[in-house]
């Protein structure tokens, strides 16, 4: 498959790209010019056939909803806007047959940690910038999805942890089951199970099954087959 992987800057997307690069021709793209690898591609995400070009050929599109925290609000919040809104327009004009957002469970942070939180809660976000842009970046992807302009897999990462470390939260993730639900998620059927209707958007949490984990991943076991490894295994 031939897939776009942007935030190259940022660690999430490169977890997934050094494993995906092993059985995938992977492009890695950044707003900010940050490598000289032959598969890497600078692109600004501005309304224009740059990002366009960027996204055509593509099998999936792969974005972290990521923003960075040392430049300016605004500057954060039109990454995490305006961009997703462009990169997702251009996927969805080019013919780009899956778009996977990578959010985060932060934007269900403000649940009482007692709650047994489902994708099918509300998202509940905290008014810090960091979060509102996952929020915001999967209202604009949901909306192309409901519109049926292109199908898109929206998954909600745990605190991303290394393999092997002692869980640092509730809802930490390892890199290999971060890298697994991504796999996963690259042809998995999104559907309910309703054979007379196709679905556009579906929305996964993902994390690992550490001590206390705070959240529920019976749905991305249901329909990605996601397997989350215990921090015994992680270790191993």
């Amino acid at each position: 498959m031939n897939i776009l992987i942007t935030g190259a800057s940022t660690r999430i997307a490169n977890v997934i790209a050094d494993t995906l690069a092993e059985s995938h021709s992977v492009t890695l793209s950044d707003r900010i010019s940050t490598s000289n690898a032959d598969n890497f591609v600078p692109c600004d995400l501005d309304h224009g056939p740059a990002t366009n070009d960027l996204v055509r050929g593509m099998d999936v599109v792969i974005h972290p909803g990521q923003v960075d925290a040392g430049i300016p609000v605004s500057e954060q919040l039109d990454g995490g806007m305006r961009c997703v809104y462009n990169l997702v327009r251009a996927a969805a004009e080019e013919g780009v047959p899956r778009f996977i957002f990578l959010s985060s469970l932060s934007v269900m942070g403000q649940y009482d940690e007692e709650y047994a939180v489902t994708e099918r809660w509300l998202p509940s976000p905290s008014t810090e910038t960091d979060v509102l842009c996952f929020h915001l970046g999967e209202f604009i992807c949901r909306e192309f999805a409901r519109e049926h302009k292109i199908e898109v897999v929206c998954l909600r990462l745990g605190e991303l942890a290394g393999d092997g470390d002692a869980p640092g939260s509730t809802s930490a993730l390892y890199q290999e089951d971060a890298v697994q639900a991504v796999e996963k998620s690259l042809t998995s059927d999104i559907s309910e199970g309703y054979a007379d209707s196709r679905s556009y958007w579906a929305v996964f949490h993902v994390q690992s099954d550490v001590p206390n984990r705070r959240f529920i991943t019976d749905t991305a076991e249901a329909r990605l087959g996601f397997r989350p490894s215990s921090s015994r295994q992680a270790s191993q």
